[in-house]
């Protein structure tokens, strides 16, 4: 039965041949045929991949590879991690593509399958391409084009050819990027490969752009969006293309309504997708084309546009989460009146978007809007890159080289605004891309000494205009009351008790009378007693334990506590956090990699710390790297509940919280370092 469904899959016959794979999946298990049921569970994800369906795809593939690691099928396995690669490609999720394919091209390799070996190592290069790692894709193509070739495999060596011709185009070698993409046109002219058809004719497309020969271009496009399906991929990459040919022909208003039928295409695109942890990905494989048409309207001398279409890109699952209705809250961001918005917030806006040729800023005070031109992604992307390492090193970056690249960044990043900001005033930062995992108040700025921003301004990091709005319309917590979690018991070895948590639990819990606490520690700090808390009752809440994020799944983040009492688990996972609704003015996360450690395409870094704003806290502090277990994070939070003790709301009490580390006399103060003190981050939520 698997032989006819296949057959019938590979004549178009989708619902005939998953029918067939139904029924063979019901034999399979009634006979204890377990083999069988993991080809067959393979098929099943296989014919939703045919149909588009990825997110179906993905939860077939990982049960069929659940199924077949556990029988020890080598072949198989490495095909379903291969194809389990492609599924999360075309969702846009290029991480997790990555560690796939390469697991399934070393299966490959092990297994004797050199052809699929090359296939997948192909899948690897791509990924590498799209997360813009050019060199590590360039060689592994290179390499596996060689042996693509030796294998006489078409379409791996059109596919090779290809993604080599993109990076060369990406990295400015026009020339060698039409000779590859010339030659893989030509084997498919030939008959040789008709799968990579499409992708070479946008190549072509592109590069016919890059040389100005918009007739050619114009041809390409058409060419593949006249043949057979064209997938939305495609779609919205041949829109844009043709978009951008419109534009060289100086047919500004064609060329605007191309774009907004790409974009229109990609939005159609990512609602079809029920998961939120796949649709959080999904913008990446698209956010280029917002790109163009941004570059497009700032071009055109309609940077307010721009803004806009730059916003509506911004915290879209997040938003959706949090509205009870997504689609009305998706057509209200059009209608933000940012600098109606920065008066009510008594704060300074500063929106950034960072794009492959242009990066661009827009400061949006109470008085008016301006943007500025900054460096493309890329410089940014080394320098924050270098910078953040330092940091994280421990070095006192005030002292040492690393404050040159302080300075670069604040040069880039700040002093094209700077003398709009008054001194000592609010910030709310919307990041974009690396700047996620940035912490701006550790930028150095050179008037009138050296010296940290966060000594100029306090600090706030958002998700978006439309968010910020929701928040500007909350009312203050009635009550001041607590629910305080931490100081678990040891699990396992990974996570040694944390020799400073009891001292931090105490100094929090001193600013709250003991009617208006509710604690649970020690053994009693577990997943389920905090799930069942009623959380929503409480306006701080606040962890003090290790914590974990994952890059690949980030809504199996997760705060590490003591275990159940009757089972193993002991992770409070992001994906349970999103469950329990809360109102809390403040939520506090003192464990490593609060924040995440991914940033994702309009949505930033996602974790514990976007779970909570997404739960519905008001504020969330989370760290951006490894907290360390030293006298400093006690000290810093007894600072920050005594700053919220006076009145000041949670951004003003946590910069004076760290400013209380920087500036202390104390002799031989290491604390001042930015590693100690600069981890914690606040989110404003909704």
């Amino acid at each position: 039965m698997n032989a006819r469904g296949a057959l019938e899959v590979d004549q178009g016959k989708f619902q005939a041949g998953e029918a067939t794979f139904e029924h063979a999946l019901t034999l399979t298990r009634e006979q204890g045929d377990h083999d069988g049921e993991a080809s067959v569970r393979n098929n099943l994800a296989r014919v939703a991949m045919s149909q588009r369906r990825f997110g179906e795809a993905v939860d077939r593939g990982n049960l069929a590879l659940q199924l077949s690691r556990s029988l020890g099928l080598q072949p198989l396995t490495a095909t379903i991690l291969g194809n389990l690669g492609w599924s999360y490609t075309e969702l846009g999720d290029f991480y997790s593509a990555l560690e796939y394919f390469k697991e399934g091209a070393e299966r490959s390799q092990r297994s004797s399958l050199p052809g699929y070996s090359a296939y997948w190592f192909a899948g690897v290069a791509d990924s590498y391409l799209a997360l813009h790692e050019y060199a590590p894709a360039e060689s592994l193509a290179l390499n596996t084009l060689e042996n693509a070739r030796k294998l006489k495999s078409a379409q791996t060596t059109t596919e090779c050819l290809n993604l080599i011709a993109e990076i060369m185009l990406k990295t400015g070698r026009l020339s060698e990027a039409k000779r590859y993409n010339q030659e893989a046109l030509k084997i498919e002219e030939e008959g040789h490969d008709k799968f990579g058809v499409p992708d070479s004719l946008l190549l072509a497309g592109h590069i016919a752009v890059a040389e100005k020969r918009f007739g050619d271009a114009d041809q390409f496009f058409q060419r593949v969006l006249s043949g057979p399906n064209p997938d939305a991929p495609l779609q919205w990459e041949a829109e844009s293309g043709l978009a951008g040919v419109r534009d060289g022909e100086g047919k500004l208003v064609e060329a605007e309504g191309l774009y907004l039928l790409a974009i229109d295409i990609i939005e159609k695109a990512r609602h079809s997708i029920n998961h939120d942890e796949l649709r959080l990905s999904f913008l990446s494989s698209g956010i280029a084309v917002y790109g163009k048409y941004i570059d497009f309207l700032v071009r055109q001398g309609r940077p307010a546009d721009a803004l806009n279409q730059a916003e509506l890109s911004r915290a879209r699952t997040l938003a959706e989460g949090l509205s009870a209705d997504a689609k009305e809250n998706s057509q209200s961001r059009v209608d933000v009146r940012s600098q109606r918005l920065a008066q009510r917030l008594h704060a300074t806006l500063l929106f950034y978007w960072l794009g492959e040729e242009h990066s661009y800023l827009w400061m949006i005070a109470p008085s008016k809007t301006t943007y500025f031109t900054l460096p493309p992604a890329s410089e940014i992307d080394a320098l924050v890159k270098a910078y953040t390492q330092a940091i994280v090193d421990s070095k006192d970056v005030l002292v040492t080289n690393d404050r040159l690249t302080g300075e670069k960044l604040y040069a880039a990043l700040i002093a094209p605004a700077q003398k709009l900001i008054p001194a000592n005033s609010r910030v709310i930062l919307l990041p974009d891309g690396t700047l996620y995992g940035l912490n701006f108040e550790t930028l150095i700025a050179p008037d009138p000494r050296p010296h940290y921003w966060i000594e100029d301004v306090t600090l706030t990091t958002g998700s978006s205009l439309a968010l910020l709005t929701s928040a500007a319309n909350r009312q203050a917590p009635k009550e001041r009351n607590l629910l305080l979690v931490g100081n678990p018991k040891e699990v396992n070895p990974e996570f040694p008790p944390l020799l400073q948590a009891p001292k931090e639990m105490k100094k929090v819990q001193q600013y709250f009378a003991e009617p208006r606490q509710a604690v649970l520690e020690a053994e009693r700090a577990t997943p389920a007693a905090y799930l069942s808390s009623n959380p929503e009752r409480f306006s701080y809440v606040h962890f003090a334990t290790h914590g974990t994020a994952s890059r690949t799944r980030p809504l199996e983040s997760a705060v590490v506590l003591s275990k159940e009492p009757a089972g193993d688990n002991y992770r409070l996972y992001a994906r349970d956090i999103v469950t329990r609704h809360l109102r809390a003015e403040l939520v506090t996360i003192s464990a490593c990699y609060g924040s995440g450690n991914r940033a994702y395409s309009g949505e930033g870094l996602v974790g514990l710390s976007w779970a909570f704003v997404r739960a519905g806290a008001h504020n969330v502090i989370g760290a951006l790297w490894e907290v360390a277990d030293a006298p400093a994070t006690p000290e810093l939070m007894d600072a920050l509940y005594r700053e919220l003790g006076k009145g000041k709301d949670p951004a003003a009490a946590l910069r004076s919280a760290k400013l209380s580390l920087l500036r202390s006399n104390k002799p031989n103060n290491v604390f001042k370092k930015p590693f100690y003190w600069a981890p914690f981050q606040l989110y404003a939520g909704s």
